[in-house]
């Protein structure tokens, strides 16, 4: 019985066809997390898929629980771990070519056959007369039918073939990639909550400190207009205590406004409700970090960073892929049968047993093999070439990181100084314009200078505090030592 073509496979191109699936897959799970926009449509980072409703009551959210909420709910980091699971379950598919593949077929069907068509024409019946008794045979009719009912149990395997072995390491590689690709962004969702965290802070010193400076210069404006009505100052240092409160009112709007908006943003990325209230319970960390040599560092992030990793096992999927390309020339050896049932007009049951072993030799297809034996080994060089560009690249992050600690831990003791300062000329200041010796003009300079020397030191304190967590992020060690690095 002749073997329906519907059953053979061509096993030299299945091995590339899905490699290229697992290619565009890891090259899309690994993309999304360059962008730095500050919008969840072009960065998943700074969205997430809200885990609660709205409650009356603020919720308390301390560091730690802000990250842990990111670390569940990011929207950057759900689509890292949907792409791990992609991978997981291209390399699952991968298994079914080494795994014997069963099917049932069954069919029953009225036929009509022109044995004129088949080749049984009026001449070629007539060289069988001489069987016939007397030389003659009976009349028979061109056109015959019958009916046909039949099912059949299928198996193949392929036993030997380079690409589906090569296929399966790249495979393999991929899964491996996506993880760390996971990881990654894992490592991209500590960062970006923690600094949203952390500004988040910085707004609500802010907004201290300026609440701080309208009471304070309400305590002034009042003093300056009892003095004013009772004839002993001019109207003019009442008007200049007016100007500065009102200027200090200014800044308090700004600095809530500010606050608000950065707590929003806080929220969106942690998968809390826009409109829920939430009470920070951490105040700002400092602490001292140890030095550490570029050496140092720079060692730990080949071993730790999950985006080096990432890109290592990239590399070593699409070596795979080359090496699939290549074992195409090699040849394929399968196993195909089938065992069934037919039964004609009724006229009883008779099994079909089919058992065909092929081997599959390219003879001449050089153009298709060496063409994509070209294509592969451009990608897979391209690849070693950006692995090689990130060696580079984390050796300068790891550089510019440590000169950013150093130079905002300087600015943080600069910025407490001059707090320092600005707060003993105030003082000074205020004690002369009660004791008459001085006019309010000095008096509202060294408020303002208090002012600017307070909110220096908020943002320096915030910009020392991310410094050590890009720090943390170029060694990647982000999320297992987030907490060392603030000093918490």
């Amino acid at each position: 019985m002749a073997v329906n073509p519907r059953h053979h496979f061509d096993f030299g191109r299945i091995a590339p066809a899905f490699l290229l699936l697992i290619v565009v897959a890891i090259g899309a799970g690994a993309a999304f997390a360059q962008g730095q926009n500050s919008t969840s449509a072009a960065n998943p980072f700074f969205g997430s898929v809200t885990a609660q409703p709205v409650t009356s009551e603020p919720l308390k959210l301390s560091l730690d629980d802000a990250i842990q909420r990111g670390l569940k709910n990011n929207l950057g980091l759900r689509e890292a771990e949907n792409g791990e699971k992609v991978l997981h379950g291209l390399k699952t598919e991968a298994i079914q070519e080494f795994l014997p593949t069963i099917w049932l077929t069954g069919d029953t069907g009225y036929y009509m056959h022109d044995l004129a068509a088949l080749g049984f024409g009026p001449k070629t019946i007539a060289e069988f007369a001489s069987l016939f008794p007397g030389g003659k045979m009976p009349a028979l009719s061109n056109i015959t039918r019958d009916d046909l009912t039949e099912g059949q149990i299928h198996f193949s395997q392929i036993l030997f073939s380079g690409p589906v072995i090569q296929a399966w390491k790249a495979a393999g590689a991929a899964e491996r990639a996506a993880y760390f690709n996971k990881m990654s962004a894992r490592g991209e969702v500590v960062q970006q909550v923690a600094t949203a965290y952390l500004r988040a802070i910085a707004d609500q010193s802010q907004v201290e400190n300026a609440n701080a400076l309208v009471a304070q210069a309400q305590l002034q404006l009042d003093h300056e207009h009892a003095a004013h009505e009772a004839g002993t100052v001019a109207n003019l240092d009442e008007l200049r205590a007016r100007v500065q409160f009102e200027s200090q009112q200014q800044a308090l709007i700004a600095a809530q406004n500010q606050q608000a908006k950065d707590s929003i943003l806080l929220k969106r990325e942690i998968g809390i409700d826009p409109g829920q209230e939430i009470a920070l319970t951490d105040p700002a960390p400092y602490s001292d970090l140890a030095e550490q040599t570029p050496e140092e560092v720079r060692a730990l992030a080949y071993k730790n960073r999950q985006d080096y990793q990432n890109l290592q096992n990239q590399a070593v999927e699409y070596k795979a892929v080359h090496a699939v390309y290549r074992s195409q020339r090699l040849p394929t050896l399968s196993f195909y049968s089938y065992y069934g049932t037919s039964t004609v007009n009724g006229a009883g049951t008779h099994g079909d047993f089919v058992a065909i072993g092929t081997l599959n030799f390219p003879i001449f297809r050089e153009a298709r093999l060496r063409g994509d034996e070209d294509a592969s080994k451009a990608e897979m060089d391209s690849i070693n070439a950006q692995l090689a560009d990130l060696r580079n690249h984390i050796d300068e992050q790891v550089r510019a990181a440590l000169l950013d600690v150093g130079a905002n831990k300087q600015l943080v003791g600069v910025a407490r100084s001059n707090v320092d300062l600005a707060t003993r000329a105030l003082s000074d200041e205020t004690d002369r314009v009660n004791a008459g010796v001085d006019d309010n003009l000095p008096l509202v300079t060294a408020q303002a200078t208090l002012a600017t020397a307070e909110n220096n030191l908020v943002e320096s304190l915030y910009q020392y505090n991310v410094s050590k967590l890009l720090l943390a992020r170029a060694a990647g060690v982000l999320e297992q030592q987030y907490r060392a690095y603030l000093g918490r």
